[in-house]
């Protein structure tokens, strides 16, 4: 059976088209935030098999297989690759609705060209064509990021990282420019002290210092940032389930501090604080810097203890929470902005009843000095489809200001995933082109295309400084 993913897949009208085919669907990518490896960039790695690259690491396609009674054996376990692809084959055609289904079909005809429906039948077929690619330097992960046009790409990276892989790519002269993400989640996270014990003892090595004091902390922190900045990276990101206000002045910051180094543990009260005390200092820093700072609001992770004991994490055992996110988001961003130490920034929520809380919390301040300086990030996680994203670019036209928008990233771990920006392109594409067949728009083709090629490519391009 021929695949429906066809040249107008999801571009409802004429108008639509126009826009997708003219001013969107040739743009290079900037991908600002994924879970890619920089050392399979760096070794140029080529992939054995589509096992390897496109079911390994993706708990997407591990959550629909388990839920379609798969075997754990075929998923994280010890089958062959042949056989774990032959279990995802089974599965596919019963992921209909799900974002998967569009994915995966976009992702095997634009790098195999394989145009037929995947399914248990002609999975091994599959298999062995997209394995056999693989091993030609086209499909390398060099030769992927460019087929994919990839023009920019940032990592995420812990702050501990010694960050080789990094400057081996720019040692090479690599056409594709690919950056580093300071992510210091582990450098605040109070909650369990005997991880973050360990993980302090693991900074120390790096930095060749003892961190005995708070100020000691920042300082190797501080040094880390530094280090970042020198090899190209100039964003920050942060995974948190929100961001709860503490007056600066509630506890001693030093006391807490000893005490979690310690190993004793600290109640939610003082964890809060030390969290919030030290995300102000770094984004401080940030500030100076002149980087970019994201943060990613609203997961709930490793809900079951049972099978995160036996797979760890990151395995597909996480879902959306209910947090309060606008009264302790709006205080942050106060405290910083009342300083005038605000830099640019992205807020990505991972519940839609937040849709609306974002959108007019970026409007809170933007100030008039860098267009678009707070922004709305694209839809997240389990927001990345086609609904989400519809409802998030919604949320954003409603309330703020939509022309202004950096759109789309892969937030993946697959070489394989960049045709979701070809997704988000006709999704955007679609829905403006409705606006103009019900009337809502006015049918001027070549200012509705400026906005679609800002938001696809140019408005990032402008945004994020990656000078060297």
């Amino acid at each position: 059976m021929s695949t429906f993913i066809h040249d107008d897949f999801l571009l409802q009208n004429d108008f639509a088209k126009k826009l997708f085919h003219g001013y969107a669907k040739n743009l290079p990518i900037i991908d600002y935030h994924n879970h890619l490896s920089p050392r399979d960039i760096a070794d140029d790695r080529t992939f054995e098999n589509c096992t390897q690259i496109w079911l390994a690491g993706d708990h997407y396609k591990w959550r629909a297989m388990r839920t379609c009674g798969v075997n754990e054996k075929y998923i994280t376990g010890k089958a062959s690759d042949v056989d774990k692809f032959i279990k995802w084959g089974e599965t596919v055609p019963y992921t209909m609705r799900n974002p998967l289904y569009h994915w995966t079909h976009l992702e095997l005809k634009r790098y195999f060209g394989i145009d037929s429906l995947l399914s248990g039948s002609n999975a091994k077929e599959v298999y062995s064509q997209t394995s056999d690619m693989l091993q030609s330097a086209s499909h390398s992960t060099l030769g992927l990021l460019k087929q994919s046009n990839v023009e920019l790409l940032c990592t995420t990276d812990d702050p501990k990282d010694d960050l080789r892989y990094h400057r081996s790519i720019k040692k090479q002269n690599i056409p594709i420019k690919v950056c580093p993400t300071f992510r210091p989640d582990k450098a605040f996270g109070v909650e369990n002290t005997k991880a973050y014990v360990d993980y302090l003892e693991a900074l120390e090595s790096v930095i060749g210092t003892s961190i005995e004091t708070y100020d000691d902390l920042l300082s190797a922190l501080e040094n880390r940032i530094a280090f970042f900045h020198e090899n190209g990276c100039r964003l920050a990101d942060h995974g948190l389930d929100c961001i709860m206000h503490q007056d600066v002045t509630g506890f001693s910051i030093d006391t807490l501090f000893v005490k979690a180094k310690k190993g004793a543990v600290l109640h939610d009260s003082e964890v809060t604080f030390f969290k919030y005390h030290t995300l102000l200092a770094l984004c401080r820093i940030y500030h100076e810097k002149g980087w970019v700072q994201q943060f990613h609001l609203g997961a709930v992770r490793n809900t079951n203890t049972r099978l995160l004991k036996k797979l760890g994490p990151d395995t597909g055992f996480d879902s959306i929470g209910d947090y309060p996110q606008a009264y302790g988001l709006n205080r942050f961003l106060n405290d910083l902005d009342g300083t005038d130490q605000l830099t640019k920034t992205i807020l990505y929520n991972l519940n839609p009843s937040d849709n609306e809380v974002i959108a007019s919390t970026v409007g809170n301040f933007n100030d008039g000095s860098i267009k678009g300086k707070i922004q709305f990030g694209s839809a997240w996680w389990f927001l990345d489809q086609k609904d989400g994203m519809e409802k998030q670019i919604n949320a954003l036209s409603n309330i703020g200001i939509l022309s202004c928008f950096i759109g789309m990233l892969t937030d993946s771990r697959s070489f394989l995933s960049f045709p979701r920006h070809e997704y988000f392109r006709r999704i955007l594409c679609n829905l403006i082109g409705k606006d103009v067949v019900n009337g809502e728009l006015p049918s001027d083709e070549k200012w509705l295309g400026k906005i679609v090629s800002d938001i696809s490519y140019y408005n990032s391009k402008e945004y994020f400084d990656f000078t060297d």
